[in-house]
């Protein structure tokens, strides 16, 4: 089997349910209804050979509709290509279906989508946030999330007892541009002493 045949499979299987094709350095992707995700997912793996999910991400197209889509990268031991699934999501109705049923390597993939994007995945059996703690009120990957992160009341009081500085953003280190100095002379470092430390911060917003 081709990725051409499976896209051909799949149109005859799921008549209007394929919504696009895309090429993308040799691997093809299909953007599909979001309400026959599961089935189409269940056919891929039972009838197509793809035995493995390999990774379940969130984006977010701020400032298009939908806004948001979660991709589906998927591999097939047995025909020896990869095969993404996209589904478009819009911000009034950020559920989808849960594929856990399906490849249990979903769990923390969609786990992860949640936290970081909103995305609620219906059917899932532990949706919690997975890096930033349960009570957290944003989204840190987000579009319209500031690179410089917002203030939350820590699960702890004693967590921030210690000595916290803000990410130095002000458009400097985090900027790199034409003629701009290697990102070991511009960035922070954990490892650097006080007056590197103080040398970068006055450095700023010169990054030529």
């Amino acid at each position: 089997m081709t990725p051409q045949q499976l896209v051909e499979q799949l149109r005859a299987r799921f008549n209007g349910a394929i919504h696009n094709v895309t090429e993308f350095r040799g691997q093809t992707g299909v953007t599909v209804a979001r309400e026959r995700l599961v089935e189409i997912c269940r056919f891929l793996k039972a009838e197509c050979g793809f035995d493995m999910l390999s990774d379940l991400a969130g984006v977010d197209n701020y400032g298009q509709y939908p806004r948001f889509e979660v991709d589906y990268t998927l591999y097939s031991f047995t025909h020896r290509f990869w095969f993404r699934l996209k589904i478009k999501v819009p911000e009034d109705d950020m559920t989808v279906d849960s594929v856990t049923g399906i490849w249990r390597t979903a769990n923390w993939h969609e786990r992860e989508a949640f936290d970081m994007f909103g995305l609620r995945f219906r059917g899932h059996p532990n949706l919690r946030r997975i890096l930033m703690w349960d009570g957290y009120p944003y989204h840190p990957l987000r579009k319209d999330f500031p690179l410089a992160g917002m203030e939350a009341e820590l699960p702890d009081p004693e967590a921030g007892a210690g000595r916290a500085e803000p990410a130095p953003m002000l458009g400097g280190p985090f900027v790199a541009g034409s003629g701009a100095r290697p990102s070991s002379q511009r960035e922070p470092r954990q490892y650097d002493t006080l007056a590197e430390r103080e040398e970068k911060q006055k450095l700023h917003g010169d990054t030529a």
